[in-house]
């Protein structure tokens, strides 16, 4: 097949996290039987050698330039932006982000005929499918979680950055989402639960839950158990969901775990902390560590990897990677979305804690127990390897584009 994929954020490295991993991977394993157009933009913080690391994964890659960051400008073209969300329907979110150049490529692209199957790898992406493509080619959307599903749990656990403009925007946000699916021969979710969402919205349409992978050889199994009282969290640390999760830790738990372990460090892992998350750099066993370059090397080191979410949909990648390492994992009910780790009827695989006392109570059991560290590594480790490996995921995927899933 002839695949054009299209990703507004540059899926290289795959280190960079969040929805570049799953679109890095998808591409790499479809890249292995059929040709694949990748179309995106490039932000400042992109290298040469990472444009050319990329381009080497692709037959052919389109690069534009992302448009400035329309967070800068006035109250007046954020009034003219909400106003054509409620006129057109489409998000500011997705306006934000917008190429008229990369829209023009991709028209002329598809009415060349040149792709047989197009995929929107997120669905900010949706922008560019004109509603008479799917009469041209398969139209595949690859939602890597809902946005009317995410905007209503911040505002169910009180985290949204500006809580009047979202109770605002979820009915229209409801829209935005049933609208945009209607423009797709098919639909990719990461859980069950997005499944459910969206199809509440498109009762008729094809979708398919495909879950994220881990790239086992980037993430290998460790090989000893250091002990000790170090507890870690990995991500984009520019991400809402990410910084909500390590502040309520920071501030509410760990302070609790170090009157039981006064010794406890709590290692934050990923790229571009804000000011907000560098600021828990002067707390007491805190090291706000930005990008490294092997998240798996500082996963060895850990005794337990939490995963403290509150809000954030889909499977997520960092609790996977913390498995793969053979790191034990603390997570929440949105942590551990997707994956069967502790019920009856499977081996356990990692602790689940939703409130204060339920942290507590997990992360001293894991510090105590190293049989019980020992469990959790090495079922975790096998869950990854049976069931969410790139593989697996890349070949589902695959399915989908040829119309046999």
């Amino acid at each position: 097949m002839n695949i054009l994929m299209l990703s507004s954020t540059f899926p290289y490295p795959p280190t960079r996290g969040g929805t570049q991993v799953r679109t890095f991977n998808l591409l790499k394993y479809l890249s292995q039987r059929h040709t694949v157009t990748l179309a995106t933009q490039r932000e400042g913080d992109v290298t040469d050698a990472e444009v050319a690391g990329l381009r080497d994964c692709v037959d052919r890659l389109a690069i534009f330039e992302r448009p400035p960051d329309s967070q800068t400008t006035g109250i007046l073209q954020k009034i003219q932006r909400f106003s054509r969300f409620l006129q057109q329907g489409t998000p500011p979110s997705v306006l934000n982000r917008y190429s008229v150049e990369m829209q023009t490529w991709v028209d002329n692209w598809v009415e060349a005929g040149k792709c047989d199957v197009m995929t929107c790898e997120h669905s900010v992406n949706e922008i560019y499918v004109q509603p008479h493509f799917p009469k041209q080619l398969k139209t595949i959307v690859n939602v890597h979680s809902s946005v009317y599903a995410t905007c209503r749990n911040q505002l169910a656990t009180g985290i949204s950055e500006n809580s009047l403009r979202d109770k605002i925007n979820l009915p229209l946000l409801r829209r935005y989402e049933q609208n945009y699916c209607a423009k797709f021969s098919a639909i990719v979710a990461t859980t069950e639960e997005d499944k459910i969402q969206l199809q509440e919205f498109n009762p008729n349409s094809e979708i398919t839950v495909i879950p994220n992978g881990v790239d086992l050889v980037s993430f290998p199994n460790r090989t000893i158990d250091p002990g000790g009282h170090r507890l870690i969290f990995i991500g984009a640390m520019d991400n809402l969901a990410n910084i909500d999760a390590v502040c309520f830790f920071s501030n509410e738990v760990l302070p609790e775990i170090q009157k039981l372990y006064p010794d406890t460090t709590f290692d934050i892992v990923g790229s571009h902390p804000v000011a907000e998350v560098l600021a828990l750099d002067k707390k007491p066993g805190i090291n706000v560590l930005g990008r490294v370059p092997s998240m798996a090397e500082y996963l060895h080191q850990a005794t337990i990897c939490v995963v403290p979410m509150r809000t954030g949909f889909g499977i997520k990648n960092k609790t996977l990677e913390a498995m793969a390492a053979g790191i034990p994992v603390v997570a929440s009910d949105r942590g551990l979305e997707g994956l069967a780790v502790d019920a009856a009827s499977h081996p356990l695989r990692a602790l689940r804690a939703n409130k204060l006392a339920e942290y507590v109570t997990a992360i001293s059991q894991l510090f105590d127990r190293p049989h019980l560290r020992s469990e959790l590594s090495r079922n975790g480790r096998q869950l990854v390897e049976t069931e969410f490996t790139w593989d697996i995921a890349g070949k589902s995927y695959e399915q989908v584009c040829l119309g046999t899933q």
